[in-house]
């Protein structure tokens, strides 16, 4: 017996493998709007600011937990799942994928999977989160509404899917989160108990802490689908209308270098000259240093000499590492298994 829609859709909240007999054709890209409700939920919350007022201590949890949680975002669900740009142990690759999964954005493997396939028909009609293709609205948020979209290709994301413990995560994407809000609310309590002159509680820290900064990092990532394929500079001639933006590449700790990467996927580092600001290429060299990640991609130096449009007015390029040359498309399925144990 068939599950009836709107009761996958909810359960789906939970565990996004439920009621998997009901999911719906793969070309269907409308919205899902009761499994939308928690999305549309988590914005209403921040509406409570006006119910718990503000500090400076729950304005500053609130930045931090956006870049924290926005250098998961980019350097481990984008550069380590989505394109094996370093090598981690086992047991790294499990402690990578629960920060990631703190921001918010479904499971490592269901946000590789169609990074993946955005690579391979970048701003062609396929692609589900194209501008070009779809406009603003569609490519900075609609598609992750979509009952198409919500499934997550396997296929795509084969040297990952044999870790029972990202299928896990993937699976129940919403467990993370939850234990995060409910430490920040804890969190607030304590501060509230044992340093009152931080003038914070547990509610404004959760409000301020976790839902006004999930928001905050949702729109953050999403312009890099929206924005950074309409809005900047082309360096290099790529089939898709990725550019460098500045302004993005500083509130995205990195990813607004968006025709770099689309040129070079494999690496890194998305600012390929020393004067391109990329903090999340900065943190995984600390990572590095400490022994956590290594085998980090550089850019080859005759990656930077193809297909420029115009020459850089600038100082010379930060010379790469002996790493073979490579199309600029990127193809993860056919990547050596990166994960060492």
């Amino acid at each position: 017996m068939k599950t009836p829609r709107f009761l996958a859709s909810m359960s789906r909240w939970i565990d996004s493998s439920a009621a998997a007999e009901a999911v719906e054709n793969p070309e269907d890209q409308r919205v899902d709007w009761v499994r939308a409700l928690p999305f549309f939920g988590l914005h209403l919350t921040c509406l409570a600011v006006f119910k718990v007022g503000w500090s400076w201590t729950a304005v500053a949890v609130c930045l931090a937990m956006y870049f924290v949680r926005m250098f998961a975002v980019t350097g481990f669900y984008h550069r380590y799942f989505s394109h094996r740009s370093f090598r981690t142990s086992r047991a790294g690759q499990a402690l990578l994928a629960v920060w990631g999964s703190a921001a918010v954005q479904r499971g490592p493997l269901w946000w590789a999977a169609h990074h993946r396939l955005h690579h391979l028909r970048s701003d062609q009609p396929p692609d589900v989160h194209s501008p070009v293709q779809h406009g603003f609205l569609w490519s900075h948020v609609g598609w992750i509404l979509s009952r198409a979209n919500f499934p997550t290709n396997l296929k795509i994301v084969a040297d990952l899917a044999r870790y029972p413990e990202l299928k896990f995560l993937d699976r129940y994407d919403t467990l993370v989160p939850f234990l995060l809000a409910v430490s920040l609310l804890g969190l607030g309590g304590l501060l509230q108990a044992v340093a009152p002159g931080l003038g914070t509680n547990a509610w404004q820290m959760l409000v301020w802490g976790f839902f006004v900064s999930t928001i905050l990092l949702f729109h953050g990532t999403g312009t890099i689908n929206s924005l950074a394929h309409q809005l900047g500079s082309k360096r290099f001639k790529t089939t898709d209308e990725s550019r460098n933006n500045f302004f993005l590449a500083l509130i995205t700790l990195g990813e607004g270098w968006h025709n770099n990467h689309h040129h070079y996927p494999q690496a890194s580092r998305m600012g390929f000259y020393w004067w391109e600001i990329d903090l999340t290429y900065y943190g995984l060299l600390a990572l590095e240093k400490l022994g956590l990640i290594w085998d980090l991609k550089q850019v080859p130096d005759d990656v930077l000499e193809e297909g420029l449009l115009d020459a850089p007015e600038a100082p010379a390029p930060v010379p790469g590492t002996a790493v073979p040359a490579a199309s600029a498309v990127a193809q993860p399925v056919r990547e050596p298994a990166q994960v060492v144990g």
